[in-house]
């Protein structure tokens, strides 16, 4: 074997060199009429299955199969370790054992070969569990060397491009996808159990709509009509609740054309449901209750740590006002403000950044966003959002300027949204055409006119409760992860010249 761990951190031409070689060893293997690229293994065992059944394995006969990561030869005998998906384990080739036609093949293996090993279990004089090789098959040559190993692939540039050599050098890294799958695992368990149906809804529509954000545009030629990524499940799983459903839910992906930043990726896993005749209040306990589950069914616990700062998910979590919230945090009262050009000035004096479309609402949103969110640490429902920004969104009985909507708050991000749903069908689209004023003014993010939608509340939406998680925000929070790229396996990158 050519390329040693500690010989990785080489240049282009270097690897190139190495490639070289190990073209030549496949060409080698070829002409042993041994194919480079295997087929079927038949595995019996896993390392970690070896490990925690040694008692009654030792002395047995098991095959496993895996990327080689590691080697150390003494002559005619050699060890090397094997990573599958459960862990890694010590192989033992001996000269003697395997004979030697067998072993001359083992030494055209390189760090980075897929092989299976049939063998016997039994322990080390060092006491390290290993396998005794008594055959091994060659499954697939590895063409390009590994990164440097006892370093690890520390660029995260290549980490989130090449995310298949940062599992292989990083095996603590799978670790988070696995919990990110327990994670969906427990959402879908939860909200079965309480009676909730899973249902898939278009992810091409007509009309973009069901939140503010703007769309990925494609084309249908058959057709020949302009169809839009989903920005949210939400108007279609609404039609559903007005069929007759009564709780429905879309766990899936949905498109948003916006920045990329450690909280922000333009496609992101969603999951929305609509339970008809509940309101928000019935909706936010259901939150806290299925975060808090999710947290004890994966974690074990309803505490955990995110980058260093104790937080506890126990229900029932904080609420407050959005208006309370920007009293407490920028010592400004907004129920006392009577005009826009009151809001602008407060916005002016806390140098709170809005636009000119910006009514009383909005600019209370947007302070709210500068300087109190960073505080929400501890999870908390935030309240009482203005009319303005909640066009679908029910109005409060006692308030029609604000509406019955929440928005969940940990470490200062928005992990979950939701609402009483709007089903009144004028209102409704006196709303919709307000967001078109507002999308002609040049408001990219503004609700397009939704008519069938609209035709649809007007054969009757029942009261109905709303909401909807960020995935992937949940699971950096349950994983420990500072970046969304952390916790998706192929992250958006910029196109690399």
């Amino acid at each position: 074997m050519t390329d040693k761990p500690d010989q990785m951190n080489q240049t282009t031409e270097e690897i190139n060199t190495l490639m070289q070689v190990r073209h030549e060893k496949m060409q080698a293997i070829a002409a042993l009429n041994i194919e480079p690229f295997g087929r079927k293994y038949q595995v019996s065992h896993h390392a970690r299955d070896i490990f925690a059944c040694f008692d009654t394995l030792e002395g047995q006969t098991v095959r496993v199969a895996g990327r080689i990561i590691a080697v150390r030869g003494h002559g005619k005998a050699s060890f090397l370790h094997i990573s599958d998906m459960s862990g890694k384990i010590q192989a033992y080739f001996r000269e003697d054992v395997l004979g030697v036609d067998a072993y001359n093949q083992f030494r055209l293996l390189d760090i980075g070969d897929i092989i299976g090993i049939e063998g016997i279990v039994f322990r080390t004089q060092r006491g390290e569990i290993s396998i005794k090789a008594t055959t091994f098959e060659i499954l697939a040559k590895s063409l390009r060397p590994l990164p440097e190993k006892w370093h690890g692939l520390k660029d995260v540039e290549i980490r989130y491009r090449q995310r298949y050599l940062d599992l292989i050098v990083n095996p603590e890294v799978r670790q988070n996808f696995i919990k990110r799958s327990k994670i969906i695992q427990a959402v879908r368990r939860l909200l079965e159990s309480k009676g909730f149906l899973e249902v898939e809804t278009p992810m091409m529509h007509p009309i973009a709509g069901g939140a503010a954000a703007r769309p990925f545009i494609t084309h249908h030629n058959a057709l020949d009509m302009k169809l839009y990524m989903r920005i949210a499940p939400e108007l279609y799983l609404k039609r559903l609740i007005v069929g007759g459903f009564e709780k429905v839910y879309e766990l899936g992906r949905v498109f948003r054309n916006e920045g990329i930043s450690i909280k922000h990726n333009p496609e992101f896993t969603i999951m929305e449901l609509y339970q008809a005749y509940a309101d928000y209040e019935d909706v936010m306990r259901l939150t806290e209750e299925l975060i808090a589950n999710v947290a004890l069914d994966v974690l074990g616990t309803t505490k955990i740590t995110y980058q260093g700062q104790e937080i506890d998910l126990t229900p029932p979590w904080n609420r407050l006002t959005m208006t309370d919230a920007v009293k407490k945090y920028a010592d400004v009262d907004f129920s006392n403000v009577q005009s826009v050009d009151e809001a602008h000035g407060i916005a002016d004096r806390l140098g709170v950044k809005y636009e000119k479309k910006d009514g009383i609402g909005g600019i209370l949103n947007n302070i709210f966003e500068a300087v109190a969110e960073e505080h929400l640490i501890q999870p908390t429902f935030i309240i009482g959002h203005p009319t303005e920004i909640s066009p679908l969104a029910k109005r409060n009985k006692d308030n029609p300027d604000i509406t019955d909507r929440f928005e969940a708050f940990i470490f200062g991000r928005e992990i979950a949204n939701g609402f009483s749903e709007l089903n009144d069908p004028i209102d409704q689209k006196g709303r919709f055409l307000d967001q078109v004023a507002q999308r002609e003014a040049g408001d990219g993010e503004a609700h397009m006119m939704d008519e069938d939608y609209v035709t649809a509340l007007e054969y009757g939406l029942p009261p109905t409760g709303g909401l909807g998680i960020g995935i992937d925000r949940l699971v950096m929070f349950l994983t420990d992860s500072s970046s969304i790229r952390d916790v998706l396996l192929f992250p958006h990158m910029r196109h690399r010249e």
